[in-house]
């Protein structure tokens, strides 16, 4: 499902964001990235959905080469690939309802289907109490849940997503957690930024660690849970 061979990303020559990736992720798993603020997790995202692109290397999705890909491209592919941003990136101007229609609307979905797909997703979020609040009336644990709605809604089969639960309480971490494993077992790949070692603790999947933008560590999820998952 991802595969990057090689993959270096130099921001300026002296500056390098990623240094020779080599990295598989295959269909339907599930993988923490790890490591100290600027070892490279949020740049790893972004090569993946296509934001940026390497210096050096591939990058593929899919089976398809995002490093070669043009800007006109980059859209379709991202019609497959679920993003959830660390600081949420909703619009303040629309509600609950309306800011996650906005992924089916940019696909061309009815309206009639759209209410449907929306209303199913926030329900399954606990957000259907909340369909006409815009974001600044939410707490930060809602507006996750939110932004996890709006990546969810159209089932990508890529879900990204970084630093996702670093300033909610352990509650709402856990409820945050779930939604993940949830949108897993319904097959979507997903892969979480974060440096929250309850999360991956609890999480029980597999951990890869960046440090200074190269991969210094590949655990497996029997290692980090003591058993066999």
């Amino acid at each position: 499902m991802i595969q990057l061979h090689n993959v270096s990303l130099a921001y300026q020559k002296d500056a390098t964001a990623l240094n020779d990736i080599d990295l598989r992720i295959g269909k339907g798993e599930f993988v923490f990235l790890t490591g100290p603020s600027g070892a490279g997790k949020t740049t790893l995202l972004r090569l993946l959905y296509g934001a940026l692109a390497p210096t050096r290397g591939q990058v593929l999705i899919d089976g398809q080469n995002v490093s070669r890909m043009s800007s006109a491209q980059i859209p379709l592919l991202r019609r497959s690939i679920g993003v959830v941003f660390q600081d949420f990136k909703l619009l303040p101007g629309r509600t609950v309802f309306e800011n996650v229609a906005i992924t089916l609307e940019v696909l061309g979905w009815g309206r009639a289907d759209i209410g449907k797909k929306v209303m199913h997703t926030l329900k399954q979020m606990g957000m259907e109490s909340k369909i006409n609040l815009i974001p600044q009336r939410l707490s930060g644990g809602e507006q996750q849940r939110v932004a996890l709605a709006r990546a969810l809604v159209n089932d990508p089969k890529i879900l990204l997503a970084d630093e996702p639960t670093g300033n909610l309480d352990d509650a709402n971490k856990n409820q945050i957690l779930n939604i993940f494993k949830e949108a897993n077992v319904r097959g979507t790949t997903v892969v979480v930024a974060t440096h929250d070692r309850r999360l991956i603790e609890h999480g029980h999947k597999r951990l890869i660690t960046l440090s200074k933008g190269e991969i210094v560590e590949q655990v497996e999820k029997e290692d980090i849970s003591g058993e066999p998952a």
